[in-house]
């Protein structure tokens, strides 16, 4: 009985902190993107909300003004952000990088460098040795070199796309809109959706210039289609694209730059005769679900199951969103989708088991929220 008594009085606090620790409340800094402009009511550039999982609280950290820092990737480590810095006509756009103390949720400018078009997309590698950017108007992408202090130096690479799509309207030079890498960072991709394509290249992250053509050069998609975003199902045997301009998506299963099209669907209801406006798409973290939003007169976000043999999509549910949900975020714990909408952030608690979504009474009210990013902080 004194041994018993002896190992409990050794185990007990052992045990007790082992169970705090898994109680411990999952934080999280969500990094929003906006369009800014002159007006008192404009959104001035990146604002940082730190989110409590355990409670769905969202509380204010921080912001750094920027003209349009409409997309943004962030390192690996968590401790750089890269930004584009927006500007369609309105004079040169830019890409910036950022310092960022999680801790805080405060960043601080490094530097900046000169697109030559207008970047709408930029990816990072996980080593840390490159940035890429989409160039919607100009319908090129560009390779930047990352310093050792985070910082970008000059470009090294700039991939121009020649073509065009059967939308006159839409189509009539190329628009590179999203640049994406790989799980397994042999290839980088980047969507043009100008030309409905996906174009494919080999990556070397040691060599300059570090993209090189593919043995398929590009993936086609159905012509007048307008590919705008990708995403990969975590296992990388599936990518999923969406199309802006028909409101679709498509199913590849897809190995070493390869990509077969297993499934093609069309995101609005029979009923619907309204304006098609197809913007973001992500993978629930688990891989069993898909979410996608519509802009236009839809303005939803629609859920899919994925069958985990197939890759294949079954529609679930579909949500109102509010006007103009663009970008979307789903918690790294999978629990939590956020949605920015034409005037702020809201929020759906999520079904695991079912991908189903509950809207939450909490809202950050802003303009023209446009990219929405989560780091862990504990």
């Amino acid at each position: 009985m004194k041994n018993l008594l002896i190992l409990c009085t050794i185990l007990l606090p052992a045990l007790c902190c082992a169970q705090k620790k898994n109680k411990e409340t999952r934080v999280f800094d969500l990094l929003i993107g906006t369009f800014t402009g002159a007006s008192p009511t404009s959104s001035k550039g990146i604002y940082v909300y730190r989110f409590f999982e355990e409670t769905g609280e969202v509380s204010y950290l921080s912001e750094i003004a920027l003209k349009n820092p409409s997309y943004m990737a962030i390192t690996n480590d968590y401790k750089y952000i890269y930004s584009v810095n927006e500007n369609n006509n309105d004079g040169p756009s830019t890409i910036t990088s950022f310092k960022f103390d999680k801790a805080t949720g405060k960043l601080s400018i490094l530097n900046t460098q000169p697109s030559i078009g207008s970047p709408a997309y930029i990816a990072v590698d996980k080593a840390r040795r490159n940035v890429f950017i989409a160039n919607y108007i100009g319908g090129s992408a560009m390779v930047f070199p990352v310093n050792k202090d985070g910082s970008l130096g000059a470009s090294t690479q700039t991939i121009q796309d020649t073509g065009k799509g059967p939308n006159p309207r839409r189509q009539a030079v190329p628009h590179a809109h999203a640049i994406v890498i790989s799980p397994d960072e042999k290839q980088v991709l980047f969507t043009d959706l100008g030309t409905d394509k996906i174009n494919v290249f080999n990556y070397h992250p040691s060599e300059i210039p570090p993209l090189t053509p593919a043995a398929t050069p590009f993936i086609a998609v159905t012509p007048g289609s307008g590919p705008r975003h990708i995403e990969f199902s975590p296992n990388g045997k599936f990518m999923y694209n969406i199309q802006e301009i028909s409101a679709s998506i498509t199913a590849f299963t897809y190995h070493n730059g390869k990509a077969k099209e297993i499934q093609h669907l069309n995101m609005m209801s029979d009923d619907f005769n309204g304006t098609n406006g197809a913007a973001d798409i992500h993978v629930s973290p688990d891989g069993f679900f898909l979410y996608a939003t519509n802009r236009g007169s839809a303005n939803q976000l629609l859920v899919y199951a994925i069958n985990q043999k197939a890759g294949t999509l079954t529609f679930i549910e579909r949500y109102p969103t509010g006007q103009m949900p663009r970008n979307f975020v789903i918690d790294p714990t999978g629990n939590f989708l956020f949605v920015g909408n034409a005037k702020g952030v809201i929020i759906f608690k999520v079904n695991k088991t079912t991908g189903r979504l509950t809207l939450t009474s909490d809202f950050i009210k802003m303009a023209s929220p446009v990219c929405l990013k989560m780091v862990p902080i504990k």
